[in-house]
């Protein structure tokens, strides 16, 4: 009778040890918000703002008069009519073009040679200079719209010279090209909203990472840990009781982060680029389905660091510098664009990143692919969680100095 009492005992620590952590650090406001509030909430709101504020910034720019400084306007008053009417305001030159546009002081400047009434009458080709910084991204729309007004007058009296020859205007054009843009509606939005796979992951870990510091290094540093391995209780489950809390969090941190842009996700002006995002139910089933194994690969490998601190100071120090980890995968991705082979998927991180970008694409995840992806990320987190738990065996894991 004893010996069932004892196997009931050892069999309920995991479930003691997980209850205990998650009411303990129900109580603690820094993990609730962490968890709760600032990763899963406060990141797709700033995300949306942020998005919002730039398109309708650059939607503005579009669409109200563009004051451009014309140097040698008096020279082809027919350009500067054609400028007008697209939108744009001549205004008065300036002395050093150049300098004014690295200044920020114009973003756009247009020079026309003192030669192009002459070169004009002739027939003879004129130049336009249009001064711009490529580097200045906020002025990208204006240099865009002035260069489309140039060119599209250029076109248009270069006809009209051709049928005044009695030639088609054709004859200048022998090839037309005509572009076949084959993405989707959905696909297109995906240029503009990568980075959700990085809002994503960074929710799973700063969801746990407090828990993280709290079970490990804090205890560690209340000496809580030496009274809490002499119970006669494997090792292992109290280390699974810890990471079961660490997942609880990391998993309601992730469901609360789905639906904040599932809410959100209307409000985002996606119809105005001829775009389609589609971050409903399914979109947010296949993300959490995708994300499962890398809640249980971030909470070991967070434990796992945490567990070498003697301090939580110091185990914050450490679990930051990690943060660095998850903005791998969508660094690398945005600076070297790849095209995703099977084996990629099975990477913790960059298979769950290539994954999302496929749901964003309305492409789906064909079953190969998510096999890859569960598989490998798990098979890392249970080779995690074997490397924390074997440190979990020394004795002086319990010892804070």
């Amino acid at each position: 009778m004893n010996a069932v009492t004892a196997k009931a005992r050892r069999a309920s620590a995991f479930l003691t040890v997980f209850l205990k952590e998650v009411k303990e650090n129900l109580r603690d406001r820094r993990t609730l918000t962490s968890a709760l509030l600032t990763g899963p909430l406060l990141g797709p709101l700033l995300f949306v703002m942020l998005i919002n504020v730039a398109l309708n910034r650059e939607f503005e720019k579009a669409e109200q008069p563009l004051k451009v400084p014309v140097i040698g306007a008096e020279y082809a008053p027919n350009l500067i009519d054609a400028l007008k009417a697209g939108g744009v305001v001549p205004q008065p030159a300036i002395a050093n073009p150049e300098q004014a546009v690295r200044k920020q002081d114009a973003d756009v400047v247009v020079r026309i040679s003192a030669d192009y009434p002459k070169a004009w009458r002739k027939g003879e080709p004129v130049q336009v200079e249009v001064i711009h910084d490529s580097s200045q991204r906020d002025t990208a729309t204006a240099v865009e719209r002035v260069s489309k007004l140039v060119e599209g007058y250029a076109r248009q009296q270069g006809a009209m010279r051709l049928v005044a020859r009695g030639l088609s205007p054709s004859t200048a054009w022998p090839i037309a090209v005509a572009r076949r843009d084959q993405a989707t509606a959905q696909a297109r939005g995906v240029l503009m909203f990568g980075m959700l796979p990085y809002f994503f992951v960074i929710t799973i870990f700063m969801g746990g990472m407090y828990l993280a510091i709290d079970l490990t290094a804090g205890e560690r540093e209340r000496q809580s840990l030496e009274p809490l391995f002499a119970n006669p209780v494997p090792r292992w489950k109290i280390l699974a009781g810890k990471l079961a809390a660490i997942c609880a969090f990391s998993c309601v941190s992730l469901i609360i982060t789905l639906a904040a842009f599932a809410v959100i996700g209307p409000f985002l002006p996606t119809e105005k680029l001829g775009m389609e995002l589609n971050l409903g139910l399914h979109f947010g089933a296949h993300v959490f389905l995708l994300m499962l194994p890398l809640v249980l690969l971030l909470a070991g490998l967070q434990s796992l660091v945490a567990a070498f601190a003697k301090s939580y100071r110091e185990a914050q120090t450490y679990l930051s510098l990690l943060l660095i980890v998850p903005a791998l995968p969508s660094l690398l991705l945005s600076v070297l664009p790849i095209k995703a082979q099977g084996w990629m998927y099975a990477v913790p991180l960059l298979g769950q990143n290539l994954g999302v970008m496929r749901l964003l694409r309305g492409d789906g995840i064909e079953s190969q692919q998510l096999l890859f992806c569960l598989a490998g990320t798990l098979a890392a987190a249970i080779v995690t969680m074997l490397i924390t738990a074997q440190l979990y065996r020394s004795e002086r894991l319990a010892i804070s100095t």
